[in-house]
């Protein structure tokens, strides 16, 4: 079988909550595989990131505009090596307004002004549990872009991180947006598949996540 006879199709998981297959080009793929590696030689470099009851993090993640850290946003890396995270840049923003329109519709993007991103590599059994987006302040939808490994993407509910939930595979250049009633859903990455990378996205092993996020801070 292949994509190019049986392509996979857009799907809605959830009010707000859209699949959309092979939306990033393969050469859109590669200039962001190239920028992920610039952004994870820092000036705060990629980490994987402690948590507060002492366990740590298994993808390895790195920050733009502002920086995550269990609970809360900083523009410094405190937890790292103290300095400031690189910039937010205006050409991210703008792919993410054109993913949001892309998933909910022309227009729907022109007020979307993302000003963080988190990076989060997958290698080896890494993997992300059951958990909300809930650290912004802004409830505007998250955008989040698949280069690399295939994964099983877990998309919950908004009350529990148990059932009922949805897995779907996410490859290299999905697009996933959820916000509105979806916007707080539990959702993580029970799996990923190694060896699924196409080289020719950049990536010859492990799965990139870029996700953009209003947090509603300001300044």
């Amino acid at each position: 079988m292949s994509d190019a006879l049986f392509p996979r199709e857009r799907a809605v998981l959830g009010e707000g909550a859209v699949h959309v297959p092979g939306w990033l080009g393969r050469a859109r793929q590669r200039e962001l595989v190239e920028a992920c590696r610039e952004w994870a030689r820092g000036p705060v470099p990629m980490r994987r990131t402690s948590l507060p009851n002492g366990g740590v993090m298994s993808v390895r993640t790195v920050c733009l505009g502002w920086h995550w850290q269990p609970y809360r946003y900083t523009r410094t890396a405190g937890d790292v090596n103290g300095a400031r995270v690189a910039p937010f840049p205006e050409w991210l923003g703008e792919l993410g307004r054109a993913a949001v329109d892309e998933a909910y519709g022309a227009g729907a993007g022109d007020g979307y002004a993302p000003d963080t991103a988190l990076v989060n590599f997958y290698e080896g059994d890494a993997r992300m549990g059951m958990h909300q987006d809930k650290d912004e302040k802004s409830r505007a939808p998250v955008v989040s872009l698949s280069i690399g490994d295939s994964c099983v993407f877990r998309f919950g509910n908004t009350r529990t991180r148990t059932r009922p939930y949805t897995d779907v595979e996410l490859a290299s250049g999905d697009l996933f947006v959820f916000g509105g009633p979806s916007r707080l859903a539990f959702h993580g990455v029970p799996k990923v598949f190694p060896g699924t990378a196409d080289p020719a996205s950049g990536m010859r092993a492990g799965r990139l996540n870029i996700t953009l996020r209003e947090t509603g801070l300001g300044g």
